[in-house]
């Protein structure tokens, strides 16, 4: 998807015999397809809380990874899914306590008329069944997402994720808009100008003898390169939407579950009540679990004539890991915790900005932070080279990050929701030393 900081390579000399060796294994026997981050690949053992560590004991401290989202290898995940792989483990044809509780704590996150959960292995398959939802609802075929979006590797979710590169054919039947750039756009008329976009993009669905099903957004527009503010910006859109007949479908794959510090899901900044909403990855804090959310109405035709059966999805083991997730982001506050180190982060990044003149924007929501490196301030001319240089400068500090944004220029700050204040400090000082000392500044 995002490669500016992928591995080509060139740096294999460099990589301690160990590394190198386990890098060509791994290249003889993995299909193309996969990459490794960074110019010099991290090789990791284990990983705790917002830490990852090498065979050689170094520590990494982990500003990427949303998977994990309360932190890595959480004891409560262990204890609940260790209990659980005892006990039972199968599909949901069965009767099951478990399931049943945790639907009904889940749905009470959501507003009250998203009523109804389907649950799947992965967000793409989540995606794709939200899709299927859509079109057989509306009879329409029609999909409109974000001109750089990224929502997952199925067939029907590669079709509607143009980020997967010009390689990766988008059908006459998806039609993307480009996100607000609130960088380079007022943000005052950034949400009317996007709600524009989007009516033309149903006229081209029409012209095109389709129809609209639906409009799909990430609520954070990360692959976009991060634009979350102001909140509400995404409602003209929605309404455009509704006004056509189409449904809203809420992405929160990578916002979802408190990653931005103002309730539990992205949607909500907007003032939005989508029709379905994708959750995935987060969900069991790497234990295999997604799931639509919807409103009882949409989903009904559809779960009526329509067999659907997910063998894994929703079973006992991924329920448990979900179920520790939710009690871990309430018992520990991460919330909270998001919007106060998400805060700070902002703020350091921001003081930055002032003093090196390559960091030409900062802006996110609780923790989910881009910053973006820019070739000069006046144009904003994106420096895809320089940003790739910082996430790799980072990697050699032992910091992790990635880019995002269609030029590829946009840092994407995204860290385990345990990442506390000192962390914050401790990522901005990394970055300071890197801007002033690693890569070219103006």
């Amino acid at each position: 998807m995002h490669m500016a900081n992928a591995y080509d390579g060139s740096a294999a000399a460099e990589l301690d015999p160990g590394s190198r060796a386990l890098a060509e294994r791994r290249e003889a026997v993995l299909a193309p397809s996969y990459r490794l981050f960074y110019r010099r690949p991290v090789s990791l053992v284990r990983g705790s809380g917002v830490w990852l560590y090498d065979a050689e004991g170094n520590r990494y401290l982990d500003a990427y990874n949303n998977v994990p989202v309360i932190g890595h290898s959480h004891p409560h995940v262990q204890q609940l899914v260790g209990e659980q792989l005892g006990i039972l483990n199968t599909h949901t044809r069965y009767l099951t306590e478990p399931l049943v509780a945790y639907s009904e704590r889940l749905l009470a996150l959501f507003p009250a008329e998203l009523s109804k959960v389907v649950y799947t292995c992965t967000g793409s398959e989540a995606v794709d069944l939200a899709l299927r939802t859509a079109r057989y609802e509306t009879g329409a075929q029609g999909i409109i997402c974000t001109s750089h979006a990224y929502h997952g590797c199925t067939a029907a979710a590669a079709e509607i994720s143009p980020s997967l590169g010009p390689n990766n054919e988008i059908p006459p039947h998806v039609v993307g808009v480009e996100a607000p750039d609130f960088y380079r756009e007022s943000a005052d008329e950034a949400g009317e100008r996007f709600a524009q976009r989007v009516r033309e993009a149903i006229d081209v669905l029409a012209e095109r003898g389709v129809g609209l099903a639906a409009m799909i957004v990430d609520s954070v527009l990360s692959s976009d390169g991060v634009q979350a503010d102001p909140a509400g910006f995404l409602r003209p859109a929605a309404e455009v939407i509704r006004a056509a007949g189409g449904l809203w479908i809420a992405d929160e794959v990578q916002p979802g579950f408190g990653r931005l510090g103002a309730g539990w899901w992205g949607f909500t900044r907007h003032g939005l009540n989508p029709d379905l909403v994708v959750l995935g990855k987060p969900m069991g804090n790497g234990i295999p679990i997604a799931a639509v959310v919807g409103r009882d109405g949409v989903m009904a035709r559809f779960g009526r004539d329509i067999r659907y059966f997910n063998t894994f999805g929703g079973n006992p083991v991924s329920i448990a890991a979900a179920t520790a997730v939710l009690d871990v982001i309430e018992d520990e506050q991460l919330i909270g915790n998001a919007r106060a180190a998400g805060a700070r982060l902002m703020a350091g990044l921001q003081e930055l900005a002032g003093r090196h003149r390559v960091l030409g924007d900062v802006r996110g929501a609780g923790l989910f932070v881009a910053a973006e490196i820019v070739q000069d301030r006046d144009s904003r001319s994106p420096d895809a080279d320089t940003a790739a240089a910082v996430v790799n400068e980072l990697r050699e500090r032992r910091i992790l990050i990635s880019a995002s944004g269609r030029a590829q220029n946009v840092l994407k700050i995204r860290p385990p929701l345990p990442f506390t204040i000192d962390h914050a400090d401790l990522f901005v000082t990394a970055l300071d030393e890197v801007l002033g000392h690693s890569v070219r500044v103006e």
